[in-house]
C-alpha cells in the first residue's frame, strides 16, 4: 500500500540523530545526503532525464518529492524536452508565470524496493564520508603552524606514516631529521606543515625540520616565549647538526637568551634532545645591524663589519686565527649567520681586507686617470672622498666637488665635464651598440652589469639573456675581468640570468 504524501517519518530524523553524532558530523549534512540518495532513486522511477528533487522535513521527517521544469521564453530557447517548458505551455498552469522560474509539479513518495534501498544507502555513505572528510579538512586546517603529537604507524621510503587518533599524517623524508632513526610504534611531535583536501581525504603533512619547529619547541618548554614576553625573531637550522636562534625581549630587565637557555640550559637542553642532539645557539637580537652580525657570528670574535651599499654585500672582519671558527665546519657557521640575519655576510681576515681594498682603489684610480687623465694624486684624493665611478662625478654637485681638500672650482669644474663627456661618449656608444649588435633589452636589466661590462660582453658575442645564462662563472670573470667582476659577484650575475628558466 502506497504511503500518503508528505506523512510524517520520526525514524529518518533519529537516523540522521544517529549518524551525525556517530561520525562527529553537522546532521545538516546527513540529510542533504539523504535528500541526493532518494531523489536518485525517484529519478529511477520516475526516468533519469527529469529534474526529480527531494525535500525531507528537519522535524517530521515527512518526504516531499517534486518535479521542476524551467520556464523558457519560446521554442529556440528550448534547449531540453524534458526539463523545460515555452513560456505559453507555462501559462497553463500559471497564468502569472515569467521566464526564468519554475512549474513545480508534486510527486507521490516513491516505495522504496530493495534495489532502491541498496542504491540510498551507498549514497547516504558516500556523502557522509565526504562530510566527514571536510570536517576533517577543516580541523586540521585549523592546526597548520602548531606541533602535534602521534605515533609512527608506517615507515616507507618515501618517509613515514603518523597516526594521530582521527587521521593520518605523512612525514617525508626530507622534512625528518638526518640520521633520525624512527620505528613503528615511536611516538614523535611534528610541525603541522600543510593540509590539502584531495579526493581520497585530506593529506597532512608534518615537518621535523623546517625553523618554526624549533621556535614551537622553545614556546612549548619556555613559559616566557608562550606568553610573548620573549619572542623569538628567526631561526636558523642544519637539522640535526646545529641552530642559531635570535630572542628579544622589550623587558630591558630580562635577559632573553639566558630564559631560553633555562638554569644549568635545561629548557635548551629539553629542546635539543627533542631535535636528535641539535646543538643551539641562542643569540640576542638587536635592531643595530653590525650588532646582530656580530652576535649571529658567535663563537666567533668579529672585529669589525663594513657594509658595501652599492654591491648590498656585507664583510665581516676577524683576526687571522678566528677565521675558522667564523667560518665553521664546511661553512656552517657562517651559512647559519646568513640565514638567521637575511644578510650576506662575507668573512675576511684583517690581511684579506687590507688586499682587497688595495685591490679595488688601485682598479678605481686606473680607470679614474685613464677616464679622466689625471694624476695618481688626483685619482686617490676622488676614492679617499668615496667616489667609485666616473658617472658619480658626472652627476654629483660641483660644490662638493671643490670641497674636497686640494680641489677647487676651476679643477672640479673641469672633472666634472671630463667625466659628463665620458658618461654621453659612452652611452651614445652603447645604444649605438646595443641597436647594431641587436643586445637584448632583457640582457641590460641584469643587476650587478654596468654599461661599460655590457659593451664588453657584447663584443664577446654575449648578446641576450640565455648566452649570459650558458656562461660558467670563470667563463663570464675570463671575459670581464677579475678586477672588474669578483667569482662571487658573478655567480649573482649568472643566477639573475638563469631566473627565468625556472619561472618557464
Amino acid at each position: 500500500m502506497q504511503e500518503k504524501e508528505n506523512m510524517p517519518r520520526p525514524g529518518i530524523v533519529m537516523v540522521a540523530d544517529t549518524v551525525a553524532r556517530e561520525k562527529n558530523i553537522d546532521k545538516e549534512d546527513v540529510f542533504e545526503a539523504m535528500e541526493v540518495a532518494i531523489q536518485k532513486s525517484a529519478r529511477t522511477k520516475y526516468g533519469m532525464e527529469h529534474d526529480i528533487r527531494a525535500r525531507i522535513d528537519r522535524k517530521t521527517g515527512a518526504i516531499a518529492l517534486s518535479r521542476y521544469r524551467e520556464v523558457v521564453a519560446d521554442e529556440a530557447a528550448r534547449e531540453d524536452e524534458v526539463t523545460q517548458l515555452t513560456l505559453e505551455e507555462a501559462k497553463a498552469y500559471d497564468p502569472k508565470i515569467k521566464v526564468g522560474e519554475f512549474i513545480i509539479d508534486e510527486l507521490p513518495p516513491i516505495d522504496f524496493g530493495r534495489i532502491a534501498a541498496q542504491t540510498a544507502k551507498q549514497v547516504i555513505m558516500q556523502k557522509v564520508r565526504e562530510a566527514e572528510r571536510n570536517k576533517q579538512f577543516e580541523e586540521y586546517s585549523e592546526k597548520i603552524g602548531t606541533i602535534i603529537n602521534g605515533n609512527v604507524k608506517r615507515v616507507e621510503h618515501s618517509g613515514v606514516v603518523v597516526d594521530m587518533g582521527k587521521a593520518e599524517a605523512i612525514l617525508r623524508r626530507d622534512e625528518m631529521i638526518p640520521n633520525e632513526n624512527l620505528k613503528v610504534g615511536d611516538r614523535i611531535r611534528a610541525y603541522v606543515l600543510d593540509v590539502r583536501k584531495e579526493n581520497k581525504g585530506p593529506q597532512i603533512f608534518l615537518s621535523r625540520t623546517c625553523p618554526e619547529f624549533m621556535a614551537k619547541l622553545f614556546q612549548s618548554e619556555v613559559p616566557e616565549v608562550y606568553d610573548g614576553i620573549v619572542q623569538v625573531v628567526a631561526v636558523a637550522r642544519d637539522p640535526g647538526s646545529k641552530a642559531k636562534m635570535a630572542v628579544r625581549s622589550d623587558d630591558v630587565t630580562l635577559d632573553a637568551v639566558g630564559t631560553c637557555v633555562g638554569l644549568r640550559g635545561i629548557r635548551v637542553l629539553a629542546v635539543s634532545n627533542e631535535l636528535h642532539g641539535e646543538k643551539i645557539d641562542i643569540i640576542p637580537y638587536s635592531d643595530d645591524k653590525a650588532q646582530y652580525i656580530v652576535s649571529a657570528l658567535a663563537p666567533a670574535e668579529v672585529l669589525k663589519v663594513v657594509f658595501d651599499e652599492e654591491s648590498g654585500k656585507i664583510e665581516a672582519v676577524v683576526a687571522k686565527e678566528q677565521y675558522s671558527l667564523a667560518i665553521g665546519r664546511r661553512g656552517q657557521n657562517v651559512r647559519l649567520a646568513c640565514k638567521l640575519t637575511g644578510c650576506d655576510i662575507d668573512v675576511l681576515t684583517e690581511e684579506q681586507e687590507q688586499e682587497r681594498r688595495a685591490n679595488e682603489n688601485r682598479v678605481r684610480s686606473q680607470r679614474f686617470m685613464e677616464i679622466l687623465d689625471v694624476d695618481e694624486l688626483l685619482a686617490h684624493l676622488l676614492i679617499a672622498e668615496g667616489f667609485s665611478n666616473v658617472d658619480e662625478i658626472a652627476m654629483v654637485n660641483v660644490a662638493e666637488l671643490a670641497e674636497i681638500e686640494g680641489f677647487d672650482e676651476e679643477i672640479a669644474q673641469e672633472l666634472q665635464r671630463r667625466a659628463q663627456a665620458y658618461v654621453e661618449k659612452r652611452n651614445k656608444e652603447f645604444a649605438e651598440k646595443s641597436k647594431t649588435m641587436g643586445l637584448d633589452e632583457k640582457l641590460q636589466t641584469i643587476e650587478g652589469l654596468d654599461k661599460d661590462m655590457l659593451m664588453t660582453l657584447a663584443d664577446n658575442n654575449i648578446r641576450t639573456i640565455d648566452d649570459l645564462a650558458d656562461l660558467a662563472t670563470d667563463e663570464l670573470v675570463e671575459i670581464l675581468g677579475e678586477d672588474v667582476l669578483s667569482t662571487k659577484d658573478a655567480e649573482k650575475v649568472i643566477m639573475a640570468a638563469r631566473a627565468h628558466w625556472f619561472e618557464e
